[in-house]
């Protein structure tokens, strides 16, 4: 799996991108309009013929059909038959029109079959209430028999599959489509969009012709607009986030290098079986995209939209780096302020937390190690890694801070609790102490306690939590651990 995001771009809302929102509104009207209320029809129906005789009489036949056709889905089917999975063999068997035409003519249970008038009476019954097809009219079918109906090229791509599909092809177009709707204008970018998806059911009908099943989805229009997007910008050098697999990482590179790039990934995707998704459609909206946009782009000026030939530095990656080349330099008051810098820009960073609190604690007295200890005190992750930060942290503040710790009452109950998760008893028991004496009215302190007390009794120190029963009585009588407490 690969994919790109540019990150380059911002729509601009003095002029807004209104055909690419105008398409992402109809997609959504398409699937949670016609699609969503034909599901829920198709729903009904389905455990209508759950409960009837149509399980017992049609799915074994259909499994043996599957069978004798040598389908690479017959296995996976006699194993849903054996467990009894009514529904996913129902919309297998509603997939396959060749089975579902030997049904209609009796050639599955025929008029000397035993239960023959029961299973045609459930058969009607159950037809009766399935809703008049719309996904499937409109979808390309690429059954072996199927009816020729070109303008399902078009229709299909405003069709999805699943609210997943339905989302992820409408973050693509927008993505992509502000971009080039700004560069080529909105008719002829509406135009060039139709034709993407055209190019893309195109290869898509010659590529799965009688594998049965249908297309649909947007996500073949919205490869040519990655196609038009990368021959739009062609050298220009954009910032991309990329995921190979389960690697991700930011690239600055030129934005034609990956047209070669998503349509080698599509041809992979393809020849090792990919299921369930159409990738020739993808590689033929990929180069309808990038075909209509070298000829767009040999006959008219198209005006780009604002794209740095390089990405402007990383500030916070500056900062980090000076304040590392200070500190080999032995400037540590200068690293210190580079530190704090950086942890300006990203507050939540625990190693340049870490690296701020290490090198601020060379002045104990000054206002750096105090806000760097906070800093970190308040890091919201609970892993172990982070936990024990704060812990070797809370320590070493604590010795070591002039004229002595700043602890705010709200970071000395979080510090409690995490220390209490982290069976650090002693020191938990040290702040919730400090709490009681210095923020007795806490709005936290009840909870804190009684987290506190809840642990020592978990780790088996219960005398150490009945030190804790008689200010749980005043704050939090009727606390599961207070109840608990008094029942020890």
């Amino acid at each position: 799996m690969f994919y790109a995001i540019p990150l380059e771009n911002r729509p601009s809302w003095r002029n807004p991108p209104w055909v690419t929102l105008l398409l992402v509104l109809a997609n959504m009207l398409v699937f949670w309009g016609p699609q969503r209320a034909e599901e829920k029809a198709r729903e009904r129906a389905a455990q209508f013929y759950a409960k009837s005789s149509l399980p017992t009489l049609e799915l074994p036949a259909f499994v043996d059909w599957l069978q004798d056709k040598r389908s690479p889905h017959a296995t996976a089917a006699r194993r849903m038959l054996a467990r009894g999975q009514v529904e996913p063999l129902l919309e297998a068997l509603q997939q396959h029109q060749a089975f579902q035409r030997r049904l209609h003519a009796d050639a599955v249970i025929g008029p000397t079959h035993p239960q023959y008038a029961t299973w045609k009476r459930d058969r009607q019954d159950y037809e009766s209430r399935l809703p008049a097809p719309f996904t499937t009219r409109w979808s390309q079918d690429h059954d072996k028999d199927a009816e020729s109906k070109p303008w399902t090229w078009i229709t299909s791509a405003f069709l999805h599959g699943s609210t997943g599909h339905l989302l992820g092809n409408m973050l693509f177009l927008f993505l992509f489509g502000f971009s080039v709707e700004l560069a080529l204008g909105r008719s002829l970018y509406l135009g060039f969009y139709l034709l993407g998806a055209v190019g893309a059911s195109v290869l898509a009908a010659w590529a799965y012709a009688g594998q049965g099943g249908y297309g649909l989805g947007a996500s073949g229009a919205v490869s040519a607009l990655m196609g038009m997007y990368a021959v739009m910008y062609r050298l220009r050098r954009i910032r991309f986030f990329y995921q190979l697999f389960f690697y991700f990482n930011y690239v600055t590179a030129p934005a034609l290098i990956l047209l070669p790039a998503w349509i080698v990934n599509e041809l992979l995707q393809h020849l090792l079986g990919g299921q369930g998704i159409a990738y020739m459609a993808h590689l033929g909206g990929l180069l309808t995209g990038a075909l209509l946009m070298a000829v767009a782009m040999r006959h008219r000026q198209l005006r780009l939209p604002e794209a740095p030939a390089e990405h402007a530095p990383d500030a916070f990656a500056q900062h980090v780096a000076a304040a590392r080349r200070l500190a080999s330099a032995m400037k540590f008051e200068e690293a210190c302020g580079q530190w704090r810098a950086a942890a300006a820009l990203r507050p939540d960073d625990a190693e340049t937390l870490r690296a701020w609190f290490n090198t601020a604690r060379l002045w104990p007295d000054g206002e750096d190690f105090h806000r760097a200890a906070r800093r970190i005190f308040r890091l919201k992750p609970q892993d172990s890694a982070t936990l024990e930060l704060q812990h070797a942290s809370y320590k070493t503040y604590l010795d070591q801070a002039k004229p002595g710790a700043r602890l705010r009452p709200e970071d000395m109950a979080q510090l409690a609790r995490r220390f209490t998760r982290a069976q650090q008893f002693s020191d938990a028991e040290r702040l919730c102490q400090a709490l009681m004496k210095t923020a007795p009215e806490h709005p936290d302190l009840a909870e804190t306690l009684s987290m506190c007390a809840g642990g020592l009794m978990q780790a088996g120190r219960r005398d150490q939590a009945m030190h804790w029963l008689p200010h749980l009585l005043k704050l939090a009588p009727d606390a599961m651990v207070t109840r608990m407490l008094q029942k020890a």
